[in-house]
């Protein structure tokens, strides 16, 4: 019995350190990473994240490969996640695994392995383009319109009456199925500008006192996209991140245009992005994803991606159909319920607060909230 234990063992182990070699060879990582961009003494490098706890400085770790092995491939590491993401299905992804597999099969961490708490963590990427859904889960649209009604003194009465119209296409840009009774998708425009990372701070425009959140997920665009089918979509997505699409929702002043989307949506660091991007073969489904958002510890949004009216594809596409896209361009779901907007008792973040978005897979993005 003794004896057969001891085979039984080694069998075991030889299966394991064949299917280690396996890994290596066939191009798998040992583990799942994350990417980010990563700041130490002034020097900004792209990162590969392990475990959420330590952090490779690709460039380094590439250097060192290609000096222990002489006859492999030279490859120019990119400073920048764009063209990281633009080279990813080329040249760098099976460079990337290589170099997972090597730092996860040592138990002494290579001098290019850094502890996360010693980096300071940028915006993962700096998009060109930042397109963020409007209404796009019905609970949180449904609570704003229902808000507002009793902000008026109105009774409340069903947002959709049973005989209403059912909605239009948008020639040629979104074709609806028969038998589809959703809402369009709605995007509007971000400002690039209002990017900050992980433990920035939001900070409070003077005299704005209504600053709001929304925990969201967003989709990161892998290869240039336009005129893509649904069918197609998924192969145009690289990973996703985290943004909090924080909002200005005091009014204009003047009365006129209804909702100013450039004041409540645009000032400077409000579009808290990452903390990392997940490579999209790490996330088994997108679509059913707890997301939520705590302000100083208190749960405010604790929601679900399955409960968005349009998915991630659906929003490529439509957006396809508008524009051109790019690597590195974010389209960011909309908001989940339980934001202030919703609330007939609302608080506003303000001056010393702290806001943790948290998405599952991704991990947890957190910003203190200061004055201007």
């Amino acid at each position: 019995m003794h004896r057969t234990r001891i085979v039984l063992a080694l069998a075991a182990s030889l299966i394991t350190g064949c299917l280690c070699l396996y890994a290596q060879s066939a191009g798998v990582p040992q583990e799942p990473f994350k990417l980010g961009t990563f700041q130490q003494r002034g020097r900004t490098f792209i990162g590969i994240v392990l475990r959420d706890s330590q952090v490779i400085d690709f460039a380094q770790a590439n250097e060192a490969l290609e000096r222990s092995n002489p006859t492999r491939a030279k490859l120019a590491i990119p400073g920048d996640m764009k063209e990281v993401i633009a080279r990813y299905q080329g040249d760098l992804k099976d460079r990337l695994y290589t170099i997972v597999n090597d730092v996860a099969g040592t138990s002494n961490a290579p001098q290019y392995v850094y502890r996360l708490s010693d980096l300071k963590v940028l915006p993962p990427v700096q998009p060109t383009l930042i397109l963020n859904a409007g209404g796009n889960y019905s609970e949180h649209t449904q609570g704003a319109a229902q808000q507002q009604q009793r902000a008026r003194g109105g009774t409340l009465a069903p947002l959709a009456p049973a005989d209403a119209p059912l909605p239009k296409s948008i020639a040629a840009i979104w074709e609806r199925k028969q038998g589809d009774e959703r809402v369009n998708p709605y995007l509007f425009l971000k400002a690039p500008s209002a990017v900050i990372g992980n433990g920035d701070s939001i900070r409070v425009p003077e005299g704005r006192t209504q600053i709001d959140y929304e925990c969201e997920f967003d989709i990161v665009i892998g290869k240039p996209a336009k005129h893509v089918s649904l069918e197609h979509a998924a192969d145009y997505i690289f990973g996703y991140t985290i943004q909090n699409d924080v909002s200005d929702r005091a009014p204009r002043g003047d009365g006129r245009f209804g909702t100013d989307w450039l004041i409540g949506k645009n000032h400077d660091t409000f579009a808290p992005l990452g903390p990392y991007i997940v490579p999209k073969e790490f996330i088994k489904d997108p679509m059913k994803l707890r997301q939520t958002l705590t302000l100083n510890g208190e749960v405010r949004q604790d929601s679900n991606t399955s409960r968005m009216d349009h998915n991630i594809y659906e929003m490529l596409q439509y957006a396809s159909n508008i524009m051109s896209l790019h690597p590195g361009d974010v389209i960011s779901m909309g908001s989940p319920p339980g934001t202030n907007l919703e609330r007939s008792d609302p608080r506003w973040m303000r001056p010393g607060d702290t806001v943790v978005c948290t998405i599952e897979g991704i991990g947890s993005m957190t910003n203190p909230v200061a004055s201007e």
